[in-house]
């Protein structure tokens, strides 16, 4: 999806408030993407984290959660 929004790793890194070789480390699987982050990039590229994941083709994001229940 970085590539598709052509974002180079050190920009993604910057909206994350990490350096370019973390955020390298998740791309390239050395690391495991923490929730946060997932939740953080699923919002920035309004879709889901299971499309992130590739546990889907949607890219549609769920709708938000009512937390006021």
């Amino acid at each position: 999806m970085r590539e598709d929004h052509d974002l180079n790793q050190t920009e993604v890194a910057r909206i994350l408030g990490m350096s370019q070789t973390g955020y390298s480390k998740y791309e390239t699987g050395e690391n495991d993407l923490p929730t946060d982050v997932l939740i953080r990039l699923a919002a920035f590229y309004h879709t889901s984290i299971d499309y992130l994941l590739g546990r889907t083709d949607d890219p549609t994001p769920y709708p938000p959660s009512d937390d006021s229940k």
